[in-house]
């Protein structure tokens, strides 16, 4: 083959493509730091398997089935083309992805590891309760379907695109599809035993290992600078330079924003917060991060910093348990980033090519970019009760309470993270000790109920 100068730029183009859809890949390892450190002992391995096959299971599905639903040639709601024999014989054709030059398996690539990101989110809101098969099944379903559908409407040509609906990197696309999956998850399993007392108070279940949490977190904001940056999809100096910086901004925006709100709140700077905060901002700059100005990042961010505080002690005082803020960080705050771009888009000092309407542009940029969260809401919240409630009628969805309480760990995988520990050590919530105490008693006088 002859390098010629198109054929060194789509060389270029694909190592970046590539090199920065393995960074987004490595935050599997962010994410798994993160909820396993957020989490009790007892339920380490779980959380750790659950983020692990993650990722494997998404391979498969998206393979199989949700690449041709996302970006398949089809209709404005859902691709019709390109599934697994296409893209096996090489016949696959994809209008939706004709902007990039690279070729069909780098594109494949790129696009998988971010429908296992939207996956994983689903697990940190589900966490210490969850049957381990449930979630398997649930995440097939999650990149197969449920995420495929909504982001056809989006980034494969479907309906919102033609609007006008704008998310750069996926702050509606993965972070919003995840979060309201999440959500669904978390009402329909309940909280876990002994966090919510008769009289409404929230009993704290502290997290086991905030070192791994905060790795897990840092983890996740070098990924990010593949995430975004990495959505050009070409390796585009000045585009890839801008994304990174506002990228950036944000974080850390958020991340300061939220040390503040929760010195404020909690009269002690919350590490767990802080690192929350920064993924609030990641996450709400994502889909504006080519068309917003610095300053624009900067405002986003904190914003999202300001969110993600109160946010998780008001799902709290709605009894919905979330265990790491994912619903905080990525439901919220997927849905704040959307609509920023509404208000923060600049044609001044950015890649954006209108004003949103902080900038002279009205308000009709704004209607659109709530138009198409409204749009991704109103399909993902039922769909994917309904494929909860199809897999806990099928294989179960909550372990059993004697397992909650023993840990996961145990019942679900047969052995713990940490054979040091004593058993006293995997006890964080007094009202746990108090009710394994009873569910003992009662197993000593009705063995069966171990079996329920």
């Amino acid at each position: 083959m002859e390098l010629t100068l198109d054929v060194l730029k789509v060389n270029l183009d694909t190592v970046w493509v590539l090199m920065t859809a393995f960074l987004v890949f490595w935050m599997n390892a962010g994410f798994a730091l993160v909820e396993s450190g957020f989490c009790q002992a007892k339920n380490c391995v779980n959380i750790l398997a659950k983020n692990y096959i993650v990722f494997a299971i998404s391979s498969i599905a998206f393979f199989l089935v949700g690449f041709g639903l996302m970006f398949g040639n089809g209709n404005s709601f859902i691709g019709l083309t390109g599934f697994a024999p296409a893209l096996i014989n090489g016949s696959a054709s994809f209008s939706s992805l004709d902007w990039t030059s690279v070729p069909m398996a780098a594109k494949f690539f790129f696009q998988l590891v971010f429908a296992g990101t939207a996956a994983t989110i689903v697990s940190g809101a589900v966490a210490e309760r969850i049957k381990f098969p449930a979630f398997i099944l649930f995440s097939f379903v999650m990149t197969s379907l449920l995420y495929p559908i909504a982001g056809h409407w989006i980034w494969g040509g479907g309906f919102l695109s033609t609007l006008g609906f704008h998310d750069f990197a996926g702050s509606t696309v993965v972070h919003s599809i995840g979060g309201w999956a999440a959500l669904t998850g978390a009402m329909i399993l309940g909280p876990r035993i002994g966090k919510y007392a008769k009289d409404g108070t929230v009993n704290a279940i502290k997290p086991h290992n905030v070192t791994a949490a905060t790795l897990g977190g840092l983890i996740l904001w070098l990924g990010w600078f593949g995430f975004n940056p990495g959505s050009t999809m070409a390796a585009d100096g000045r585009a890839i330079a801008h994304i990174a910086l506002t990228t950036n901004l944000a974080a850390a925006a958020g991340s300061i924003t939220a040390l503040l709100m929760s010195w404020m709140l909690q009269r002690k700077p919350d590490l767990g917060m802080i690192i929350n905060g920064t993924l609030a901002g990641l996450v709400a700059i994502t889909a504006g991060c080519d068309g917003v100005s610095m300053l624009g990042a900067l405002m986003i961010g904190g914003i999202a910093g300001i969110i993600v505080v109160p946010s998780v002690f008001a799902f709290d005082k709605m009894r919905i348990d979330d265990p790491v803020g994912a619903l905080s960080v990525h439901l919220l705050n997927g849905v704040w980033g959307t609509l920023a771009y509404g208000l923060f888009a600049t044609q001044a000092g950015s890649l954006a090519t209108v004003n949103g309407l902080f900038y002279g542009g009205g308000s009709s940029l704004f209607i659109t970019q709530l138009t198409g969260v409204a749009a991704v809401g109103a399909f993902v919240l039922p769909a994917s009760a309904l494929s909860w409630f199809a897999i806990r009628a099928v294989t179960g969805m909550r372990v059993s309470a004697v397992e909650e309480l023993e840990g996961l760990d145990i019942g679900e995988h047969g052995g713990s993270a940490y054979d040091l520990l004593p058993a006293s050590a995997l006890e964080t919530v007094p009202a746990q000790q108090t009710l394994k105490n009873i569910m003992m008693r009662q197993m000593k006088q009705e063995p069966a109920i171990a079996k329920h």
